[in-house]
C-alpha cells in the first residue's frame, strides 16, 4: 500500500516515486497504469456505445458539417489500412465537444502511441505521442502542411525502452471545408506506416546505416508501399536468404549490404525487397516466389556493381586519351614550326599519370568490396599501363632537340593519333560491356567490335614505329634526335599494346558473360 510506506515524513523515496507512476513490467498497480487503462477502458465504452458509425469510426454527437470531415479522414485510414497487414490497429472514435470536432486513432494500439486531431472551422491540429522521439520525426515529415513544435520529452517509465515518450503538435489552418478535408485525408492515410516502424527500422539497420534505413523507411512511406508486409514475410531471414542463395559467394556472413553493394546499390536493392513483399501480399502471391523474386533483385544489383566499376576503367581510358591528345596537338605544333609549352605539357601528363595511379587503387578498394569477378582489375590494370606509356612519351616529348625535321615527326603524330584512337575505343567497349550481364545483346556487339578496333589500332601502331626507325635509319640525323624521336615512337607503340591487351581481356570477360 502507498499510504504505508509514505510513513510519518513529508519525504517520499525515488523509489516509490518510480513504482506509483511508472508502468511497471510485472502485476502490481501504478498510478500510470491506471490512467492507460482507463483511457483503453474508456475507448472501448465509448465504441460499444457510439451512437452511430461513419466510415468505420464510431461517432459521438456531430453537427452538421461533422460527417464530412469523419469521412475524409476515414478515407485517408482506409486508403492504407491494407498495408497492415492484420496488424491491429487503425480503430478511431470521433466526437462533438464545443466548437470542435476531435478525431482520435489509436494506430497500432500501443501504449503512449495514440494521435488526437482537433478540427476547428479554420484550423486543424493534431497532437500526437509516441516512446521513440526517431519514429515521431518520422510522423511529423510525412505530413509538411503542418507547422511542427514540440517532441516534448514526458517521463513514462515502463512504455518502452527508455522511461520516456514525445509529444509533438502540429498546426494547419484550414479555410474552407475542402481544405479541412484534404489535411484530413492526409493525416489518415499515413498513420499505417507508424506500425511496427521501429521494428522494420532496426532489422533495416542491420543491412545498411541507421540514416539510410529511416530513408528507406520514408520512401516506402511517400510510395504507399510500407513495411509491414516485408515484416510479414519474415524481415531480416528474407533478405539474409537472398544473400546466402544468391551471393554466398560474394557477401560475407554477417556483411553489411552498403559494404557489399556500394550504399547507393544496397538502398536501391532494400526498396525493392519492400517494394516486392508488398506487392506479393496485396497479390496473394507465394513466399517461395517472394523469395525468387529478392534473389533476383539482389543477383542484378551484383551486376549493377560490377557495371560501376567498369565505369572506373571508362574514367582511366578518359585520362589516356586526354594524354594522347595533348600529345598529338604538341607534335602537330612542332611539324608546324610552333615551340609548344613543353615543360606544361611534362608536367599536365604527370598529374593525369597520378590520377589514373590513384584510380586504380580505388578499384582495388572497390572490387574488394562488391566482386569476385577476376577479370576487373586485369582491365584496369591494362589501361593504367597505357596511361604510364603515354606519360613517358609525354616526358620525351618535352625533351626532343629542337630542328627536326617535320618529315620525321609526322610519323610520331600518326601514332599519337592511333593511341587517342585505342583510348577512344577501349572508353566504348567497357561502356558496352557494362550493359551485357543485363542481357542486352547489341551491347556484347558493340563490346566486341570495340575490341577488335582495339586490335587494329595495335597493329597500326606496329606499322607506324617500324616506319619510324626506317626513316631514322635512312635519314642523316644526329645522335641525339634519333634516340628522343625513337624511343617517343617506341613509347606512343607500346601504349598501343596495352590497348591492345585491354581489349583481349575485355572480349574474354564478354564472352564469359554471354555463356553464362
Amino acid at each position: 500500500r502507498a499510504d504505508a510506506a509514505l510513513g510519518e515524513t513529508d519525504s517520499v523515496a525515488g523509489a516509490l516515486v518510480q513504482r506509483l507512476t511508472g508502468l511497471g513490467s510485472g502485476a502490481g498497480d501504478s498510478l500510470h497504469r491506471l490512467v492507460m487503462d482507463l483511457h483503453k477502458a474508456l475507448n472501448q465504452l465509448s465504441r460499444d456505445h457510439a451512437e452511430a458509425v461513419v466510415a468505420g469510426a464510431h461517432v459521438f454527437g456531430l453537427g452538421d458539417s461533422d460527417r464530412g470531415d469523419v469521412e475524409a479522414f476515414m478515407a485517408g485510414v482506409e486508403a492504407t489500412r491494407p498495408l497492415k497487414f492484420g496488424h491491429p490497429g487503425l480503430g478511431t472514435t470521433a466526437a462533438r465537444a464545443g466548437d470542435r470536432l476531435t478525431i482520435q486513432n489509436d494506430i497500432g494500439e500501443t501504449d503512449a502511441h495514440v494521435v488526437v486531431i482537433a478540427v476547428e472551422a479554420d484550423a486543424v491540429t493534431i497532437t500526437y505521442s509516441d516512446v521513440h522521439r526517431v519514429r515521431a520525426k518520422f510522423f511529423t515529415g510525412l505530413l509538411p502542411q503542418f507547422e511542427w513544435s514540440g517532441l516534448e520529452r514526458h517521463d513514462a517509465a515502463g512504455l518502452g525502452p527508455d522511461p520516456e515518450f514525445h509529444l509533438v503538435t502540429g498546426h494547419a489552418p484550414a479555410r474552407t471545408a475542402k481544405e479541412r478535408h484534404r489535411l484530413l485525408t492526409a493525416i489518415g492515410s499515413v498513420l499505417v506506416f507508424q506500425i511496427d516502424w521501429n521494428k522494420a527500422r532496426k532489422v533495416l539497420r542491420t543491412w545498411i546505416p541507421k540514416k539510410d534505413a529511416v530513408a528507406v523507411l520514408d520512401w516506402a512511406a511517400r510510395n504507399r508501399i510500407g513495411h509491414r508486409g516485408f515484416l510479414v514475410l519474415g524481415g531480416a531471414a528474407l533478405v539474409a536468404s537472398a544473400v546466402q542463395h544468391a551471393a554466398g559467394d560474394r557477401i560475407g556472413f554477417g556483411e553489411r549490404l552498403d559494404s557489399a553493394l556500394g550504399r547507393e546499390a544496397a538502398i536501391d536493392f532494400l526498396k525493392s525487397v519492400l517494394s516486392i513483399s508488398t506487392g506479393a501480399l496485396m497479390a496473394g502471391e507465394s513466399v517461395r516466389l517472394v523469395r525468387d523474386r529478392i534473389e533476383a533483385a539482389l543477383v542484378s544489383h551484383l551486376e549493377r556493381a560490377e557495371a560501376t566499376l567498369l565505369a572506373v576503367v571508362m574514367r582511366q581510358a578518359g585520362l589516356a586519351r586526354d594524354i594522347g591528345a595533348t600529345i598529338t596537338a604538341a607534335l602537330a605544333d612542332l611539324s608546324a614550326g610552333i615551340e609548344p609549352d613543353r615543360a606544361a605539357l611534362s608536367e599536365r601528363a604527370r598529374r593525369i599519370e597520378e590520377k589514373a595511379d590513384r584510380i586504380v587503387l580505388d578499384l582495388r578498394e572497390r572490387i574488394a568490396r562488391l566482386t569476385t569477378d577476376p577479370a576487373i582489375e586485369p582491365l584496369g590494370l591494362s589501361l593504367e599501363q597505357a596511361v604510364d606509356e603515354l606519360e613517358q612519351a609525354a616526358f620525351i616529348l618535352s625533351l626532343l632537340p629542337s630542328g627536326i625535321e617535320p618529315p620525321l615527326l609526322a610519323t610520331r603524330s600518326d601514332l599519337a593519333a592511333a593511341a587517342v584512337a585505342g583510348a577512344e575505343a577501349a572508353a566504348s567497349a567497357a561502356a558496352a560491356a557494362a550493359g551485357v550481364p543485363a542481357g542486352h545483346r547489341i551491347d556484347s556487339e558493340d563490346a566486341l567490335a570495340a575490341a577488335g578496333r582495339l586490335v587494329d589500332v595495335e597493329h597500326e601502331g606496329d606499322r607506324l614505329e617500324r616506319a619510324t626507325v626506317s626513316s631514322v635509319l635512312g635519314t642523316a640525323v644526329d645522335l641525339r634526335s634519333a634516340l628522343a624521336v625513337l624511343e617517343l615512337a617506341r613509347a606512343l607503340e607500346r601504349a598501343t599494346d596495352r590497348f591492345a591487351g585491354f581489349g583481349h581481356l575485355l572480349r574474354r570477360r564478354v564472352l564469359a558473360d554471354l555463356a553464362a
